[in-house]
C-alpha cells in the first residue's frame, strides 16, 4: 500500500479538542500520524496515512463532533 497525506480544514482549535480526537485517531486502522495545527487560522489537520481513505478520515472526524474538510 502507498502512503498517503491528508489535509483538512477543521474546528479543532484547541489542546482540548485535539484531546477528544486524538484516542479515535489514535486508534484507527490505517492512520500512521496525524497532528493538528491550531495556530493556523484554518486549523489544518495533517494525516499520514496508509490503507485509509479520506472520507473514512472525514467519517471520523465528524463522529467526534468536529468539522473537516479537504484542502
Amino acid at each position: 500500500m502507498e502512503n498517503k497525506e491528508f489535509q483538512f480544514k477543521t474546528n479543532i482549535n484547541c489542546g482540548g479538542c485535539v484531546a477528544s480526537v486524538k484516542p479515535h485517531l489514535d486508534k484507527a486502522e490505517g492512520v500512521s500520524e496525524w497532528n493538528v495545527d491550531t495556530d493556523n487560522k484554518d486549523k489544518i489537520l495533517t494525516i499520514k496515512a496508509e490503507g485509509i481513505t479520506e472520507e473514512q478520515v472525514l467519517d471520523i472526524i465528524k463522529k467526534t463532533g468536529f468539522k473537516a474538510e479537504p484542502v
